[in-house]
């Protein structure tokens, strides 16, 4: 398991905010009952066939463990669609019970704590098949334009537990890392995590080729990826890149992924280095759009630049650079290495990694331009619900954490209003949680630590409320006055403003504040909006 810190969770009530009635099925799968929290991962062995025809798996996976607390109980997932075969400890076979998509394992006596044990658990079965991947999750069986078979599988959110057994839970990751060997039929090839170790012809049809992570890895980030795949070497100074694509683009996919360099030589330097250097970096074309797999990202955007050639922001800026090579690899700092403890934290994920797009851009085309795409994305924001989600039921937030996410960033950038201090903090706050497990109290707090200020209202406003405040400015006797209008008590953020094209810093409090500012006409006042996502009232 990653060192999980947690300075501390101050939740809102979800049953106020979401309306959603939430199962024992949910808690089984997002919370962390005394099963799961008794043990923590050290390795999966996950040795697997796929049957390509069939749609099926039969294998085992080996989960190496240290027992926390004394327990002669343990939960591990699989969905309920899946076959357990046997789970052997000992060399005998153990009972269990399943509810829903869990497994609760009984060992025949006490396992003490501090000790370190290990379960192999043989499975089979069809997984569930995608439908509209990457966005729900399943297997992807398709086949490129020579006919031959292309697979894939994705699996956020739903959970890793749809295809292979494990402790389905991003508070737990194995510390050692893990292997897996996935035997497919002869002729194609199967790519996962981390560095091939190998491949053996087991002389039945079908070529187990075998992997090795030597990090830990979220359990959605385990992957297969199997074709005929053509394969591309590359470096930058000591870091391997490796690219595996279908043969028909092989050409395509040199010049394209030059890319990649950019974006990694860009990534280091503003939060530092790549955090999986031992396993290496790869691309790999998948038969959807992308995800985050740790060291094999997913690459399906057809080698276009922008969002299946389309902008986002509406700016034309996105059209300057593959949103899948780059969001999906900002995903290895946060994401991968940074890992929120529950999924009602993603805005950890996506909203840091959002904001790495417009590090991307500013890297590469300067802070106006990335400014302007920033902003382009502000028409994507719903501010229908808050970004974080229920805790304990495997339930995200609104999908505004993306850009609502990185708007929040780009505001508290100009909060901070110290360019260097705000890249000391990012680097900082990459290396300081490198793969480590965390959640949103300590960002914050380490937020406010590093810059000084005090930044949790602001972010509880963004975070925790749907809506984002909203500035209240008019003229009374020739001056200004103002006030902030928000759902977040105690609400304390300056705003840059601009009258008749000079630069002010206002304080603005939840009640209306007089100035020695004058204005005849609030046609004077412009507010930073492109700095500031906050709303404008005039009266």
């Amino acid at each position: 398991m990653k060192k999980i810190i947690i300075i501390g969770l101050t939740l809102i009530s979800f049953q106020t905010v979401f309306s959603q009635t939430f199962t024992r099925k949910d808690s089984l799968q997002g919370g962390l009952r005394a099963e799961r929290t008794c043990f923590d991962v050290l390795r999966y062995d996950l040795n697997i066939k796929i049957n390509i025809e069939e749609k099926s798996i039969v294998g085992y996976n080996e989960i190496s463990f240290k027992v926390v607390s004394d327990t002669k109980k343990i939960q591990v997932d699989l969905f309920d669609n899946m076959r357990v075969d046997s789970i052997v400890f000992n060399s005998k076979k153990l009972e269990y019970k399943r509810e829903f998509n869990a497994v609760f394992i009984n060992f025949p006596t006490n396992l003490n704590s501090g000790t370190e044990e290990k379960i192999r658990f043989y499975y089979s079965g069809k997984p569930i098949i995608a439908k509209h991947a990457p966005w729900d999750g399943g297997f992807v069986f398709t086949k490129d334009k020579l006919r031959k078979p292309w697979i894939g599988v994705t699996c956020q959110g739903t959970g890793a537990s749809l295809w292979y057994p494990c402790k389905d839970s991003q508070s737990d990751e194995p510390d050692n890392g893990a292997t897996i060997k996935v035997a497919v039929p002869n002729g194609l090839m199967n790519v996962s995590n981390g560095r091939l170790m190998g491949s053996e012809n087991l002389k039945n049809g079908y070529t187990r080729w075998d992997w090795e992570v030597k990090n830990p890895i979220n359990t959605y980030d385990i992957t297969v990826n199997i074709a005929d795949y053509a394969h591309l070497h590359d470096n930058l100074e000591d870091l391997d890149l490796d690219y595996y694509v279908l043969k028909e683009n092989e050409v395509k996919a040199k010049t394209h992924f030059l890319q990649a360099k950019l974006m990694l030589t860009c990534f280091q330097s503003k939060f530092g280095a790549y955090p999986f250097k031992e396993d290496g970096y790869k691309l790999v074309e998948t038969p959807y759009l992308g995800m985050e797999h740790q060291s094999a990202v997913a690459y399906g955007n057809k080698y276009t630049n922008g969002y299946l050639g389309s902008d986002l922001s509406e700016t034309g800026i996105g059209l300057l650079f593959d949103y899948i090579t780059i969001h999906e690899s900002g995903h290895e700092w946060f994401g991968n290495s940074i890992t929120a403890k529950d999924i009602a934290d993603m805005w950890i994920h996506e909203g840091f990694t959002m904001y790495t797009e417009v590090v991307y851009l500013e890297c590469q085309f300067g802070a106006e331009i990335a400014q302007k795409y920033m902003n382009g994305m502000k028409q994507n924001v719903s501010n229908d619900k808050p970004i974080i989600g229920p805790f304990g039921v495997n339930k995200e937030g609104s999908g505004d954490m993306y850009y609502k996410g990185a708007l929040l960033l780009n505001t508290l950038r100009h909060v901070i209003h110290n360019d260097d201090l705000w890249w000391k903090i990012l680097l900082d706050y990459s290396n300081t949680f490198r793969h480590k497990i965390i959640d949103t109290a300590t960002v914050v707090n380490f937020f406010n630590t590093e810059s000084g200020s005090d930044l949790t209202t602001i972010f509880n406003q963004y975070l925790r409320h749907a809506t984002i405040p909203e500035l209240l400015i008019r003229i009374n006797k020739n001056k200004l006055e103002y006030r902030w209008t928000v759902t977040e008590s105690n609400f304390n953020m300056p705003v840059d403003i601009k009258v008749n094209g000079k630069q002010i810093r206002i304080q603005p409090t939840l009640e209306w504040s007089n100035s020695s500012i004058n204005i005849k006409s609030l046609d004077e006042v412009e507010v930073l909006t492109n700095d500031f996502y906050v709303n404008i009232n005039k009266e």
